[in-house]
């Protein structure tokens, strides 16, 4: 739809010509097939082979996405001239027609252009967060929060050591990677994520709704191979003293209805056992599973998933779906960061959401 949108507004209102038409509808109809085949050969291609592909593809969907856009408010300062003017004549309304058009073409050339930049810039967020049951000893404690890499044909293991040198710069205690690092099996990308054996600190990985598109279960026996820790509904104690903070990790939302065998969000498998009077940082790759973690007394859940929109604004339809889009908030006694993520799906573009690696802080007062 949005391509017969854009070939009416942008091509068929501003031409006479039934050969240049005809032109205009055949190079839409290919990059609409383009973009349908980079979507529907995910997995089928060889990344290296599959790359090309996906450039065109989403780069296009992208510039789909906001020639729409701005044309649909072009409908607007339309209907404004008629109500102002009354009808146009023929000229006019080509005149405007170009006008919106030229305008729309521009925008989104400019806003793509500019969101590729940024999505291959991720940033070191730092905040701080106070834990009411933190003891004295982890004042001050590290926790490097990655999220949404997104390994594919467009983003490689060249990207990957680039991640780990900024994670590795930031000197944290322990690194949480919270979901949807793949998109393929391992047998196509295992040699991207290699330079995950690079992270200095210890590492810990939950899984994302996309780990169970790709072959969670292989996913899951090789990250280890590369130091990762993988908490599936389970929890690690760390130790300073006599102090103890709770790393507690859990399977995606979506993991039930994965059909993969023993894989679910349990929450209270992954608490059992734990002193209530000690403070547990959940892992969980989605943010709205906030509302269990207040219930099971977490004091802070860490989460990804959204990109903080990648978009904007076309993707805030996720608060349909999610409580936050990014950042940091209080629900009722638990704090939830939500990241922006460090990579991307789709189109290699981010609008209003730039990627991030974010050092959380921990402080007791």
């Amino acid at each position: 739809m949005l391509h017969l949108y854009v070939y009416r507004r942008a091509v068929r209102a501003l031409t006479t010509s039934r050969r240049l038409r005809r032109a205009g509808a055949a190079v839409i109809t290919l990059l609409g097939l383009t973009v349908a085949a980079a979507l529907l050969t995910r997995g089928a291609l060889a990344p290296d082979t599959a790359r090309p592909l996906h450039y065109v593809g989403f780069f296009w969907l992208a510039l789909l996405v906001y020639l729409a856009t701005v044309l649909v408010l072009g409908e607007v300062v339309r209907l404004a001239v008629r109500f102002l003017r009354g009808r146009p004549s023929e000229d006019r309304r080509r005149f405007l027609s170009r006008v919106v058009a030229g305008t729309a073409a521009v925008t989104a050339v400019g806003t793509v252009a500019y969101g590729a930049v940024v999505a291959r810039q991720p940033r070191v967020e730092r905040r701080e967060v106070l834990l009411d049951r933190l003891d004295p000893a982890f004042d001050g404690f590290t926790i490097a929060a990655v999220s949404d890499i997104h390994l594919g044909p467009l983003v490689d293991g060249a990207d990957v050591a680039g991640f780990v040198a900024m994670i590795n710069g930031t000197a944290p205690d322990v690194v949480a990677v919270v979901g949807d690092l793949v998109d393929g099996s391992v047998a196509e990308l295992g040699g991207y994520a290699a330079p995950l054996a690079d992270i200095a600190a210890p590492t810990y990985f939950v899984t994302g709704n996309h780990e169970y598109y790709s072959g969670v279960t292989q996913w899951v026996e090789f990250l280890p191979t590369l130091g990762i820790r993988v908490l599936r509904n389970e929890r690690e104690e760390i130790r300073r003293g006599d102090a103890v903070l709770h790393l507690a990790g859990c399977d995606d939302r979506t993991a039930a209805a994965s059909g993969v065998p023993g894989h679910g969000f349990d929450l209270d498998a992954a608490l059992a056992g734990r002193d209530p009077a000690q403070p547990v940082v959940l892992l969980c790759h989605q943010p709205v599973m906030v509302d269990r973690a207040v219930r099971a007394g977490v004091d802070l859940q860490i989460s990804g998933h959204t990109h903080g929109g990648q978009l904007w604004p076309l993707t805030q339809v996720a608060l349909v779906d999610q409580p936050v889009l990014a950042g940091l908030v209080r629900v009722g006694p638990t704090w939830l960061y939500v990241t922006r993520g460090t990579g991307f799906w789709g189109p290699p573009v981010r609008v209003g959401s730039p990627p991030e690696i974010t050092l959380l802080t921990l402080r007791s007062r």
